[in-house]
């Protein structure tokens, strides 16, 4: 979904704060993400500028399926942690991951590795 869809979805997030983990981090391809928490839903999310090299698959499993422009914006829920201090904690180091090659993926990982779950609970 693009920017204005995800925020049309749920209205609490356009109202609540948000809290930026960077937006720098890139994948194997080169496609560059921005990754961000919303503390109203406890939605981790990221951006993803889409490039006409990128490939379909995520570092997070799922595919693109969406037809966006090359200069548009992809964004997709990645995990749902309740809280910020929960998020710091999953997330420690991640400055100097994102300067990495495919830092994007030590997300990934680290989501898995601390059993985030990728759709809300209930």
């Amino acid at each position: 979904m693009d920017i204005e869809q995800f925020y049309s979805a749920d209205e609490r997030r356009r109202q609540s704060a948000e809290v930026e983990f960077g937006n720098n981090w890139f994948d194997v391809k080169g496609s560059r993400y921005e990754l961000s928490w919303v503390e109203d839903t406890g939605e981790l999310y990221i951006m993803l500028e889409l490039i006409p090299e990128a490939d379909s698959w995520t570092p997070f499993g799922d595919i693109e399926v969406e037809s966006v422009s090359v200069g548009g914006i992809l964004v997709t829920v990645i995990g749902y942690v309740p809280t910020l201090v929960e998020v710091e904690s999953i997330l420690a180091g991640w400055s100097e991951e994102m300067a990495k090659p495919d830092g994007i993926s030590w997300v990934a990982e680290r989501l898995r590795a601390n059993g985030v779950p990728a759709t809300a609970p209930s």
